[in-house]
Order: C-alpha cells, then sequence, then structure tokens
C-alpha cells in the first residue's frame, strides 16, 4: 500500500509538472503612451544609455557615473523648456509637442570654458536631446523617455521631482 501511494504521489507530481511546463506565458509588450507635455514634466528624466548607431556607448555621456545627464521638463509662464542637468554650462531649451512629436528650439547657454570630459559632455547633450521621442514602460512599470535620431538612440528613465 505505501509503495502504492508513492507511485501515485510522483505520477501526481510528474503531470503536474509536465501541465505547469505547458502552460504558455503572456509576455506584454512595453506600454506606449502618448509623448505630451505634461508626460514630460511629470518626471526628471535621467540618461541610462546611449548608443551610437553602430552600437558603440556615447562615451562622453558617461564620464560621470555619479552625475548623469538629466533632462527637467516644466513650464514658466505659459512657456515650455527643457533644463539639461549635470552640465559644465547651464543650459537649457524651448520646446514644443506638436502631434507627439518634439521640437527643441531656442536653446540657450552659458560660455564657460569647460575643460574636458565636461566640455565634450555638454556638446554630445545637444546631439542627444535632438530626434524622435516616444515614451514606454519597462517591465518594472517606470516610464522609460527614448530619443532616437539619425545618429544615436539614448534611454531616460523617470525619476521623481
Amino acid at each position: 500500500m505505501k509503495n502504492t501511494t508513492k507511485i501515485m504521489m510522483a505520477a501526481t507530481l510528474a503531470i503536474g509538472t509536465l501541465a505547469a511546463g505547458c502552460q504558455t506565458t503572456n509576455i506584454t509588450a512595453p506600454v506606449t503612451q502618448p509623448v505630451t507635455s505634461a508626460a514630460l514634466q511629470a518626471y526628471n528624466w535621467q540618461l541610462v544609455d546611449a548608443k551610437l548607431t553602430n552600437g558603440d556607448k556615447v562615451s562622453q555621456l558617461f564620464f560621470d557615473p555619479a552625475k548623469p545627464l538629466t533632462l527637467n521638463f516644466m513650464n514658466n509662464n505659459g512657456s515650455d523648456y527643457v533644463a539639461f542637468m549635470n552640465t559644465c554650462n547651464s543650459m537649457s531649451a524651448g520646446y514644443s509637442v506638436v502631434n507627439g512629436d518634439v521640437q527643441i528650439k531656442n536653446g540657450i547657454s552659458t560660455m564657460m570654458a569647460c575643460p574636458e570630459p565636461q566640455a565634450s559632455f555638454d556638446k554630445a547633450t545637444l546631439a542627444t536631446v535632438e530626434g524622435k521621442y516616444s515614451l514606454n514602460k519597462n517591465a518594472n512599470n517606470v516610464p522609460i523617455l527614448t530619443i532616437k535620431n539619425d545618429s544615436q538612440i539614448a534611454h531616460f528613465k523617470a525619476v521623481a521631482k
């Protein structure tokens, strides 16, 4: 009787394991959100990855991991603008969102003679923020801002303001 019980338990376990292995798991695609001023202004956006079209990392943007490029979209007296944080020069630009496309315009900057690698960081910043913007959420439900242009693709994670 004991052997029959053991055999039954082993068979039940084997069938249960096979059934669990055959189940399909629904993997949901990233949730795309519309790009709006409100969505951009809800967070600061911290750079987590930037690669050239050939796959090489944009190393100029990562010389100081403690101070990543961060975008702060905001509205001041009815005007939308974005400040580029952790740059050597104080840099910002006006922006607008037209049919989901972000247009950066009228950039301003102090003109300090920044040493390397900060000077290259500032230059790479300007190249990174021009392009097609898209908003998604990652597997942990954290909003991700992606900016893609002909030269590179950059990913920014949402950080509470």
